[in-house]
């Protein structure tokens, strides 16, 4: 069996502005379910794709050290993901960069001060 990321989990301290900036950003489509303030996060209706939960945090974060994993999203149009960032509240941590043979990449914060990757990747032929 594969070791694939099977699910991942975006942890808020305002769980509704996180929706907001992700809905904003990736176009990403949330479903309340199981406790209050969780939601499941269906990234796209792909078969195969990663699909996550956006929960409230439970303790505050301290400090700036990652906490957690460093995700990134594949995207069409790293420059207009990098505009929506800005525009839904986000703060570029990265400005886009060449990555030789891989793609472009920015690194972000989101609105509760995740750190989160967005990667056009280049197209194979």
């Amino acid at each position: 069996m594969p070791n694939d990321i099977a699910h991942f989990a975006i942890h808020a301290d305002d769980c509704g502005r996180a929706k907001r900036f992700y809905e904003s950003v990736f176009d990403w489509r949330f479903e309340p379910w199981g406790p209050p303030n969780f939601w499941r996060i269906f990234t796209s209706d792909r078969e195969g794709a990663v699909h996550g939960a956006l929960p409230q945090r439970q303790a505050p974060v301290e400090g700036r050290g990652m906490i957690g994993y460093e995700c990134t999203v594949g995207v069409d149009d790293i420059h207009a993901i990098a505009a929506a960032v800005t525009t839904a509240g986000g703060t570029l941590l990265y400005q886009p960069f060449v990555i030789e043979q891989v793609g472009t990449l920015i690194q972000f914060t989101d609105t509760e001060g995740n750190i989160v990757n967005a990667m056009q990747y280049l197209k194979r032929p």
